[in-house]
């Protein structure tokens, strides 16, 4: 039995999971961080944070699970994608917090290039639309707004990240300022069919290359961390950044296979292998996970907020104490009493791009309760993925048949149920869902050794619920109907 140990940095919270080489779990670890709002729009975190969280719980893990770094086969790294981190290499000190994904902070940037024409030129290079969710507009404004930052990168002395970068950093005492093709493609810096920093998106954002990590396949073997923080060294065996982890972890190895992720956002992939498929209906072609030479890819949509309406609900409306209350407080009612939530917080993503969409809650009458505005929330995740679905639908040569669900939202029954009923499609929820992590760890079992080939792991694959779709398709389309009516209340104007 060989163990692999999987570093899985999310945007809420930082966890470790160490898993057996059939892919079952043997402990875990958790640990929530700071979320920072300086005003309206923008998100940070401290990299301390996140650094400090991560190495917790990789010890907490080793701890729990009652065994040595040294019995530990290979480490995978997993991460929150597009979070922008800058430091300086001589210190490793960040000049500057995380700037995070949901950020919006970059909008009048965003809207200049457009002006300059620059979307469709950005979009054919790097498959993404060009929106402050990516990287790019993080680091320029970081460069642009910390005193002599431009300067500093200009000469050599600071290193641009995206987390995995960041931890790896960090691991290897600043031996290894590296990253992973399916984290690179995030950044709307790299060129996805040439597989480069490309020079052009790097005038045009004035980022001086000499900031930039070097890019390897998601499976490879890296390097080894310090031994000083887990009692011994650890081979990096792979890195791929959340959602490409998630859809490696689900064993979908072949095109036309997808799987949707109910994190603190949604996210939808679907497969499409060596064709880097061109999206006509509001997603985006990016990397997959590289095992070996040949480029992968994967069409995606991006929900920016899933979970983190959950989250909301509890800290911000103080609706429930704890997330895992919302079930029981939705299930209390029958259906939501025709109110639609639409969580546009930090605009809308996939397949709308609303940056300055708002959000709101519809359809309330005096009849309306705390109950019905959960099971609304909850609805909202389900409707913007079944958007999601319905533009990869339209974009792919073949039917979807079925969707692979992960995620710690996933594990609402409620909820998939719905989504069930409203893709008209089964839902499957496999046994293992922290397929985040356990595509990290498949990834380093890839280039360690442990595991032969991709259809070992798919063997490996197993189903814990599938649920079937159980109304009519007319119910469902009048509820789709109604959710894109309410789409049409938030945009501006």
């Amino acid at each position: 039995m060989a163990y692999l140990l999987a570093l899985d940095q999310g945007t809420s919270s930082s966890r470790s999971i160490i898993f057996r080489d059939n892919g079952e779990v043997l402990a875990s670890a958790q640990q929530e961080f700071k979320q920072i709002f300086p005003q309206p729009g923008w998100v940070e975190h401290d990299p301390r944070d996140l650094w400090e969280s991560q190495l917790a719980t990789a010890r907490a893990v080793l701890a729990k699970a009652g065994i040595g770094a040294h019995e530990i086969a290979a480490l995978g790294i997993t991460n929150q994608r597009e979070t922008t981190v800058v430091w300086e290499r001589s210190t490793g000190r960040p000049i500057f917090n995380a700037i995070v994904w949901q950020d919006r902070r970059t909008e009048p940037l965003c809207e200049r290039l457009r002006g300059d024409g620059l979307a469709d030129a950005i979009k054919r290079k790097t498959g993404l639309v060009l929106d402050p969710y990516f990287s790019a507009t993080k680091l320029k404004w970081i460069l642009d707004h910390v005193d002599g930052a431009r300067e500093r990168a200009k000469r050599g002395e600071l290193a641009f990240g995206t987390v995995d970068s960041w931890l790896v950093w960090n691991l290897t005492g600043g031996r290894l300022h590296v990253t992973d093709t399916s984290n690179a493609a995030r950044t709307m810096l790299w060129n996805i069919h040439d597989g480069r920093w490309d020079p052009e998106l790097l005038a045009w954002l004035e980022i001086p290359p000499g900031v930039l990590p070097q890019v390897h396949p998601s499976s490879h073997q890296y390097g080894s961390t310090d031994a000083q923080w887990l009692g011994a060294e650890l081979a990096i065996g792979g890195i791929a950044g959340d959602q490409q982890a998630a859809l490696f972890g689900q064993a979908c190895f072949k095109p036309g296979m997808a799987k949707n992720t109910y994190g603190t956002g949604c996210f939808m992939l679907l497969n499409t292998g060596a064709d880097c498929a061109e999206s006509r209906n509001g997603l985006i072609s990016t990397a997959a996970c590289q095992v070996g030479e040949d480029r992968q890819y994967a069409l995606e949509g991006s929900v920016f907020i899933g979970g983190a309406v959950v989250q909301w609900l509890r800290d911000g409306l103080k609706a429930i104490e704890d997330s895992a209350d919302i079930e029981a407080l939705a299930a209390s009612v029958p259906d939501s009493g025709g109110v639609v939530f639409v969580p546009s917080f930090t605009g809308l993503g996939a397949p709308y791009w609303v940056p300055a969409a708002k959000g709101a809650i519809l359809g309330l009458s005096r009849g309306s309760t705390v109950a019905h505005i959960a099971r609304a929330a909850l609805e909202s995740i389900a409707f913007q993925s079944a958007a999601l679905l319905q533009a990869m639908v339209a974009d792919a040569s073949a039917p979807i048949t079925e969707l692979r669900v992960d995620g710690g939202a996933c594990a609402n029954s409620l909820l998939l149920q719905f989504q069930a009923d409203l893709l008209g499609i089964p839902v499957i929820r496999p046994q293992v869902t922290e397929t985040t992590a356990l595509g990290a760890a498949y990834l380093a079992g890839l280039s360690s050794g442990i595991y032969r080939s991709t259809a070992e792991l798919a063997d490996q694959w197993r189903v814990e619920r599938v649920f079937e779709p159980a109304i009519s398709r007319d119910r469902a389309q009048a509820l789709l109907h109604g959710w894109e009516r309410a789409i049409g209340q938030v945009r501006p104007g």
